[in-house]
């Protein structure tokens, strides 16, 4: 282990090569892009071709291909050629953190492999900027300025946490006092203490995602690439790593990519989130504007006290909205898919809903709008994204009292 040492791709233990780096034309043109798809793109290549701007991303990624081949082959057949990424483009402004939202197989972690230059794109270029000085100009700063936590756990069985974070902190060239004071920090915040001298084959799987995520981003680094780092943990530990990920990113010099299945994760800490499915980004932007975007229904809950009048509050569901679809019923509880016309405006249908709750002694009701959910479709480059939404409560009525 080495402190302090600035030039590591002549060390004899990690040795490191700097890659030329390689711009390939895409083969492909874009096809009905969303509009946000769209301005994305050009975007990035206007980072590729516009030197020094102000506000240069610290991830910038341009019409990224990557095609695979089947390795069965017989003297009978060609290979098989399956398209992983397919004109992706995209960029990660300082301060911000970028979710990546799909299912298994939509193509986020062969992005960030590419990013990372552990796959090599078949086409298209990725920048990466550090706050201080460009990886193009300066290659033995690699390891200060990026941080990655992979999806499959990259640790050594027998070593301990603590002989871990000390060796990544070598690696990232920290000084003995600094190192100790960092590691400090993030163990306190993790609360970690108590695993410190524990061989990380003895760790559940929770602390192991933890230990990878703090190693990502020992040493403060200007980029940070997260490949599903919440798997396994339990929600405590998701909240504390939600906590720390904004701390370091948010208002800095610094981004963040990560990916994710889940909405719930990303609208807790991205800022914007971009949904992939079968290797092509479908669109782009914060939570709420997908949520205005693609929110075609609303979903109204409702809990009774009394289940005898069950047929009759259906009725009046239906006279206050028209178009309402039933989804569940049970002894006490109902659900009703709104359209968006029926709703709006919100302060007309809760007016509507408290008059219902008071003539019908209701328990409770909630008004939810649509945002995506990878679970609800299959990934297919046919699937409209409108319909890969689940319910996300905007206000029940007990909030509605609250802030009342």
């Amino acid at each position: 282990m080495k402190y302090g040492n600035e030039i590591m791709n002549k060390d004899p233990v990690f040795r490191i090569s700097p890659r030329s780096r390689e711009t390939h034309p895409n083969p492909e043109e874009p096809e009905e892009e969303d509009e946000d798809v769209q301005a994305e793109r050009v975007q990035a290549a206007n980072t590729l071709t516009t030197p020094n701007l102000t506000e240069e991303p610290v991830i910038t990624a341009s019409c990224l291909h990557k095609e695979y081949y089947d390795t069965k082959k017989s003297c009978f057949s060609t290979r098989k050629k399956k398209i992983a990424i397919r004109n992706v483009s995209f960029c990660v402004k300082k301060g911000e953190v970028l979710g990546l939202l799909g299912h298994n197989g939509a193509g986020k972690s062969t992005s960030i492999k590419m990013i990372t230059g552990y796959t090599k794109p078949c086409a298209g270029v990725v920048v990466l900027q550090d706050s201080r000085t460009s990886v193009r100009q300066q290659h033995d700063n690699s390891l200060k300025f990026l941080g990655y936590c992979p999806q499959e756990n990259s640790l050594w069985p027998k070593l301990t946490m603590k002989e871990h974070l000390e060796l990544y902190a070598a690696v990232k060239g920290l000084g003995k006092e600094d190192a100790a004071l960092s590691i400090s920090r993030l163990v306190e915040a993790l609360k970690l203490q108590e695993q410190l001298k524990a061989p990380v084959k003895t760790l559940s799987e929770g602390i192991k995602r933890k230990l990878c995520f703090v190693l990502s981003i020992l040493g403060n680094p200007s980029v940070v690439l997260l490949d599903e780092p919440f798997t396994g943990m339990d929600p405590e530990g998701q909240q504390q790593i939600w906590q720390i990920l904004q701390a370091t990113i948010k208002n800095k010099e610094r981004g963040a990519l990560l990916t994710t299945h889940y909405m719930s994760e990303a609208e807790a800490v991205c800022d914007r989130v971009a949904i992939m499915v079968s290797g092509t980004l479908r669109c782009i932007g914060s939570i709420q504007h997908l949520k205005n975007k693609f929110g075609k229904d609303y979903l109204l809950e409702i809990k009774m006290k009394e289940p005898t009048q069950v047929e009759a509050l259906h009725t009046e569901i239906l006279k206050l909205f028209p178009q309402a679809a039933r989804q569940e019923r049970y002894s006490s509880f109902m659900a009703y898919k709104l359209p968006v016309e029926d709703v709006h405006p919100l302060s007309r249908a809760f007016f509507k809903l408290e008059a219902v709750k008071q003539a019908f002694n209701l328990e409770e009701y909630s008004l939810s709008q649509a945002t995506l959910e990878q679970k609800q479709c299959e990934a297919s480059p046919d699937v409209d994204v409108g319909t890969m939404l689940l319910v996300q409560p905007v206000v029940s009525e007990s909030q509605l009292k609250e802030s009342a």
